[in-house]
């Protein structure tokens, strides 16, 4: 028990006592206390949408750029029922040691999401952590043993598992095996998303604390590109396209056709077409992840045209009785021969939160999942069950996108062993599993968190 827990069980205990097992208001629970790391555009949408649904108080942010923290903090403030501004800081050690927290929100850039969330489940807080949970394959086993040894729970922001329409395309063509049996799924990114030209390097701003930024990463010169938003052309921050929209939609099939671990991963691609970017991540890849139960082919292009435009960015399952497609938007099963069609829509919510129609950025379909998403977590948080895309469910999908990206690196098929945690047979691809950190900073231990 830690001292935030022992300080409630005691508090709880006096409260019944004291008044016949009747707990008056003044001793009714206090709002949970979230602080939010990283203030750019996604954790503040996502932080948004735990404000509309639960009496939270966000007491602390952090974020390395002081103008846009200090923007979030009015924005906040704005929001929450306290109208308090929550307290700002530069580092998320510091925010830590001075705050007690019930919930950290990991929204940082990918290459720091291992430190601050390990680092925040050590301080004794439950975490919500963006996608995918690291950029390198030991930084996510770290995160795992994090959790399990501190006791916390850790949803990570994968919400197709809280996306309404996926939920009854899941209930009403796969559970009532309108499919048949699986054998072959396409997941798949058309969009073009890669970054193209070259921005040239420039001083950071002069808000931007850019050695902080760059932490445990490789040192780049800075160009506009790397904050706010466009960090993602570079592989020292990310995995690419396969880590930022592959994560999504294999995690997707995963769970709807409730898969564990691929045995064996292979890929090829790379910059085939748009060699004149500064971007160095792939433009062009294909994946093959072979679970037991069958393959999930991925293929991103960043050019062309989609071969569907009405699913550029969707998981295609394929049945003997008929197929599945589904995105964020929609899903529609296509039965073979004469069956019933089954389709279904994104739920928008305008009559509860009329907010989602105004608010600036808001992915609105996606309002809906991240909501039920925090839901899913404080219910967790509760009870002590582990949420629907627990860290477990996240390093698993997380791994099998670096695998692939591995795979295409060294130009062949990996074969994983998740017990072992390690590449059977390849020491090459096993020293690839942990990224070298850029000092001061120490890659976390999974067997010393």
């Amino acid at each position: 028990m830690n001292r935030r827990q022992f300080l409630r069980a005691t508090t709880a205990t006096v409260a019944l006592s004291s008044f016949g097992g009747l707990v008056p208001a003044f001793a009714q629970p206090k709002p949970k206390r979230v602080a939010l790391i990283g203030t750019g555009w996604y954790g503040k949408s996502a932080l948004f949408r735990l404000l509309q649904i639960a009496p939270v108080e966000v007491v602390a942010l952090c974020d390395v750029d002081r103008n846009m923290v200090a923007e979030a903090a009015q924005m906040i403030a704005a929001r929450q029922v306290s109208k308090k501004t929550p307290r700002t800081y530069g580092d998320y050690r510091q925010m830590l040691q001075n705050e007690e927290l019930d919930i950290v929100h990991v929204a940082t850039p990918d290459h720091w999401h291992a430190l601050a969330m390990i680092a925040a489940v050590q301080a004794g807080a439950d975490v919500y952590v963006e996608k995918p949970i690291s950029t390198d394959v030991v930084e996510g086993q770290a995160m795992l043993a994090a959790a399990r040894k501190h006791g916390r729970m850790v949803q990570v922001n994968m919400q197709r598992r809280s996306t309404p329409h996926l939920i009854e395309a899941r209930d009403r063509v796969i559970k009532e095996g309108k499919l048949g049996k699986v054998a072959h799924v396409k997941i798949c990114c058309y969009y073009p998303m890669r970054a193209r030209g070259n921005p040239g390097e420039l001083a950071p701003p002069e808000s931007l604390d850019y050695e902080m930024w760059t932490g445990p990463a490789p040192m780049r010169p800075y160009n506009r590109w790397v904050h706010p938003r466009g960090w993602r052309a570079f592989m020292e921050y990310s995995n690419g396209i396969m880590g930022d929209m592959g994560v999504h939609m294999l995690d997707m099939v995963r769970w709807l056709l409730d898969l564990g671990w691929p045995t064996r991963i292979s890929s090829s691609g790379g910059i085939l077409v748009d060699k004149a970017s500064a971007a160095n991540i792939s433009d062009t890849q294909i994946a093959t992840f072979e679970f037991p139960e069958c393959p999930v082919v991925w293929t991103h292009r960043t050019w062309g045209s989609a071969p569907d435009p009405e699913y550029s960015w969707a998981g295609i399952i394929y049945g003997e009785k008929g197929t599945l497609k589904a995105d964020v938007h929609k899903y529609e099963f296509i039965p073979q021969g004469q069956g019933e069609r089954i389709s279904g829509k994104a739920l928008y919510e305008y009559d509860k939160y009329p907010e989602d129609e105004t608010e600036k950025d808001l992915e609105r379909h996606v309002a809906a999942p991240m909501r039920r998403h925090w839901q899913n977590l404080l219910d967790s948080i509760e009870t002590r069950r582990r949420p629907v895309c627990d860290i477990e469910q996240g390093y698993i999908t997380a791994t099998s996108c670096i695998l692939a990206n591995m795979a295409c690196r060294l130009g062949r098929t990996l074969q994983w062993d998740p017990q072992q945690g390690r590449v059977v047979g390849d020491d090459e691809a096993n020293r690839l599993l942990a990224r070298p950190y850029r000092s001061p900073w120490v890659h976390p231990d999974p067997a010393n968190v």
